[in-house]
């Protein structure tokens, strides 16, 4: 008989240590793979490291040509798109120092407007290079400077007129004739509306436009000083006549003149204070002050005033010189009034619309 023999014991333990050890490695594999995701799950996602975006700032080359013969002037490179057409102006003073800022007058068009400072220049620009135009607005003097000039002369001519210089009237005539009440009062009433305007430059108004031409003082000037000298001539004249209807003419008007000049001190403090608080999305509105319930009839009461002041101050004195000057004031005054009348229509056309401009009905 055969027996089956059984395999030898090193064999059989061969065999089982060699798949055992097969089964031991899988083990150990799984556990580890298990032991390696807990790792990652406990520490967090593995995230590539942040790749570090350049950010791209487009600038922009201004090109200014001059407006006449379009030659370019020079170019200003390099211009930040968050930057302003004064900073513009700033750049191309360094290039040519002969033109400072305030002298540069820029347009996008030769017969367009020119750019106000406060422009960003991004909004201009149709390509990364900007043509712009330039003229030379000529020697700028700022606003407080212009009216500081203008009001001073008159104040101080009116009282060389009105101390009666021997260079100017007669010394042994001026000694000789009575001076009528009026004079000393015209002279109160002119000082008290030239040293208002000068205090409100001073103190009141905030001017926006910065600078304006030098020949516009000088012309203003002209006016005022010429007008100024014509008038205080006649007035402390020693042959002055007095008004026709004596101390009543002179009363009333006075009184007139005085109301005016109050008047036109409240508004320009209402229309200041509006500017200061930065409150520009409604039309200024009367207050408990009666001067300021003209608001309710006309957009520019300060004009009213104006001319309301010069129009008693010819009937208080009754002198030609005066009439004339207060004439021409009733048309500049509308002129202006007429221009900021519009200009409040476009901003706050449903409490504009039904007031005057300046002298209800009128204009």
């Amino acid at each position: 008989m055969h027996r089956r023999q059984k395999p030898s014991t090193p064999e059989h333990k061969r065999d089982f240590a060699a798949h055992g050890g097969a089964l031991s490695m899988s083990h150990n594999d799984t556990r580890s793979f298990f032991n390696f995701s807990q790792l990652v799950l406990s520490v967090g996602n593995l995230k590539s490291p942040p790749v570090l975006k350049h950010s791209k700032i487009t600038y922009f080359e201004v090109e200014i040509l001059d407006v006449q013969s379009k030659k370019q002037i020079c170019i200003v490179d390099k211009v930040p798109p968050s930057s302003t057409l004064l900073d513009v102006k700033h750049k191309f003073h360094k290039a040519c120092p002969q033109w400072y800022p305030s002298r540069v007058g820029l347009q996008l068009e030769r017969n367009g407007p020119y750019l106000k400072d406060c422009v960003n220049i991004q909004s201009l620009a149709v390509s990364s290079i900007i043509t712009l135009y330039f003229t030379d607005l000529g020697q700028q003097v700022g606003w407080t400077t212009f009216f500081l000039a203008e009001y001073t002369g008159p104040l101080l001519i009116y009282l060389l007129f009105y101390i009666r210089l021997s260079t100017i009237y007669d010394q042994a005539e001026s000694t000789k004739n009575f001076r009528h009440p009026v004079v000393h009062l015209a002279c109160f009433c002119h000082c008290l509306h030239y040293i208002r305007h000068l205090l409100e430059t001073l103190f009141v108004h905030k001017f926006s436009g910065g600078h304006t031409p030098l020949k516009n003082m000088i012309k203003g000037c002209a006016f005022h000083w010429g007008f100024t000298s014509w008038i205080a001539y006649y007035i402390n004249h020693p042959r002055y006549t007095p008004p026709s209807f004596g101390h009543r003419q002179v009363s009333f008007a006075a009184l007139a003149f005085l109301m005016c000049e109050a008047g036109n001190h409240f508004i320009n403090v209402a229309l200041a204070h509006q500017n200061h608080s930065g409150n520009k999305a409604c039309f200024p509105s009367p207050t408990y002050n009666p001067f300021t319930w003209l608001f309710l009839l006309v957009s520019c009461p300060n004009y009213t005033y104006e001319v309301g002041s010069w129009i008693s101050f010819t009937v208080m004195t009754q002198t030609l010189p005066v009439g004339i000057f207060a004439f021409l004031m009733v048309i500049q005054m509308s002129l202006w009034a007429q221009k900021k009348h519009k200009l409040y229509l476009k901003r706050f056309y449903p409490e504009v619309r039904r007031k005057a401009a300046m002298i209800p009905i009128i204009f």
